[in-house]
């Protein structure tokens, strides 16, 4: 099952107040980005965070749920409509998050 574009446009804005947030499309989810560092994605029509330190202490009762199979476990966010408790979150995960990898381009022979 897929996400709908729908939900993902309203994680979107939940998460708005802190700040620069985006999403890619892949593969029918969607990966959600956090001034461009990957804190998380909505599969499945829910949204799952990686569990940071800071995330685990926020979020403590949340769930752990599989994105996919074959992935690693990530928290399930049922807390999404407290606006400011988002904002905090993702201030709180990002310096804890790695940097976005630079695309490589491939060389044509």
């Amino acid at each position: 099952m897929s996400s709908s574009k729908e939900y993902v446009e309203y994680i979107l804005e939940q998460l708005s107040d802190a700040g620069e947030v985006s999403s890619r499309a892949m593969m029918g989810e969607y990966v959600i980005y956090f001034r461009d560092k990957v804190i998380g994605g909505v599969y499945d029509d829910r949204f799952l965070v990686k569990p940071t330190v800071s995330a685990k202490a926020m979020l403590s009762h949340a769930e752990y749920q599989l994105p996919y199979q074959g992935a690693k476990e990530m928290l399930l966010v049922d807390a999404i409509e407290d606006r400011a408790l988002m904002a905090e979150l993702l201030q709180a995960m990002y310096p804890e998050l790695p940097a976005r990898k630079p695309r490589t381009s491939k060389k044509k022979a």
